[in-house]
């Protein structure tokens, strides 16, 4: 099945690009907006619309294949590439790949994401963006032609086996961290609830007392409403550095002291921090200090896991985060790792060397992102995956869970037949 044209289009996603570091320097809010000056390269406000660009391959019998670029909220921070403004992309689509994909065969994923992640341009490689939409729409077009799911070409591409039961959603907050957490607990999410706690002064407390009144209230909340005593979702938090902020990112001990009283107060739940500390040198710098911080909480025989996040964006940081045990468990933030090709290979290398794999992504991607990347998760089984994209919960939930259980009814229809 060839592949005869490549059309492009403009998108929104379901969330915003968000200068980090303008928000790390203490920018204040006006409603949704955040106020003060820009520090990020490309940004002209420190919150932006989120874009995206829908790729379209039209294959000779008619049908369409899709998949949409999308970047991270925070792009531009911890080594990641730059803003992704469709106006400035989608002519570097129609003039490097879309001639080589036309007149090609819809057929072995791998190679044709290969051959597209090593296009160059000026020497440099495709934005991160590009690579990731492109990948997608690839690997429907090979679904499409054989008239599989993408799941099942996932799993023969790659040797693994399609779950036969659905995988943890993880839901994300925002900042309505008391509303979005009723929202999960009333649609039975199995790990919650993010709280973008990204402020030492006005979220985790100079002491790290707000993030304990909070992880108090939340742990009262879902023993007061939950349906059964069967719900026990996993606390996962996203601290993004505060911690290390607060306490020091190489102070190990008073780190650990403070993670394990939130580990008593998240009881009878289990707890994972991502992003403790954030050294915003180096990848080096950041492994070294979340490994240290590991090994103090394993020696202490703590069940906290840490989840990494920053300066872990590309498949080799994966595994270099992996083989140092720089945490438990890694977040492979999707987009940033370019082709989802390099989602799926990151998944699977996490689960064979012992790291739990968080298959995460970004509030900043479309329904089609979360969509595909559903399917991969179905053949790869990481731990848990993101409910994307937005910070509304229950928009993001419900794509996510939709798009697996459809996959799951029809890969049983057929197993019956």
């Amino acid at each position: 099945m060839k592949i005869v044209d490549v059309v492009c289009s403009p998108g929104r996603t379901g969330f915003y690009f968000d200068d980090q570091r303008a928000i790390k320097k203490g920018a204040g809010h006006d409603g949704v907006f955040y106020v003060g000056e820009t520090v990020t390269e490309g940004f002209t406000q420190i919150r932006m619309p989120g874009e995206a660009i829908s790729v379209q391959i039209i294959l000779e019998d008619g049908q369409i294949a899709f998949g949409d670029c999308a970047a991270v909220q925070y792009s531009g921070a911890g080594g990641r590439d730059p803003l992704f403004l469709a106006k400035d992309f989608i002519p570097v689509i129609d003039k490097y790949i879309k001639p080589t994909l036309i007149g090609k065969e819809a057929k072995d994923f791998r190679k044709l994401a290969a051959d597209m992640e090593a296009i160059t341009v000026d020497g440099k490689r495709l934005h991160t963006a590009i690579r990731y939409g492109v990948s997608q729409a690839l690997l429907d077009a090979v679904a499409k032609a054989q008239h599989k799911l993408i799941c099942e070409v996932v799993a023969e591409e790659y040797g693994c086996e399609v779950s036969e039961t659905p995988i943890d959603i993880f839901t994300q907050s925002g900042d309505d961290r008391y509303d979005g957490s009723d929202k999960m607990i009333i649609k039975g999410a199995q790990v919650l609830p993010h709280a973008l706690i990204n402020n030492v002064e006005t979220k985790l407390g100079p002491k790290g007392e707000l993030l304990e009144k909070y992880v108090e209230w939340l742990r009262n909340r879902i023993l007061k409403w939950r349906s059964d005593e069967s719900y026990q979702p996993v606390f996962h938090i996203d601290v993004y550095g505060t911690i290390g902020a607060a306490f020091g990112n190489n102070n190990y001990t008073a780190m650990a002291d403070y993670i394990q009283k939130l580990e008593e107060i998240a009881k009878p739940f289990k707890l994972r921090i991502e992003g403790p500390m954030d050294c915003d040198t180096d990848r080096e710098t950041q492994m070294i200090a979340l490994a240290g911080l590991t090994a103090e909480l394993d020696r202490r025989g703590s069940t906290v896991e840490l989840v990494a996040d920053e300066w872990c964006n590309t498949f080799d940081d994966v595994k270099y985060f992996t083989d140092n045990h720089a945490g438990h468990m890694v977040q492979i933030k999707t987009p940033d790792l370019g082709g989802i090709n390099n989602t799926i290979e990151a998944v699977l290398y996490c689960k064979a060397h012992g790291m739990g794999a968080y298959q995460g992504g970004t509030c900043n991607e479309t329904d089609r992102s979360a969509q595909v990347l559903t399917q991969c998760a179905l053949a790869t089984q990481p731990t848990q995956i993101l409910a994307k994209p937005g910070m509304g919960v229950d928009e993001g939930f419900m794509i996510v869970y939709n798009e697996m259980q459809r996959a799951l009814a029809i890969l049983k229809a057929k197993k019956q037949k």
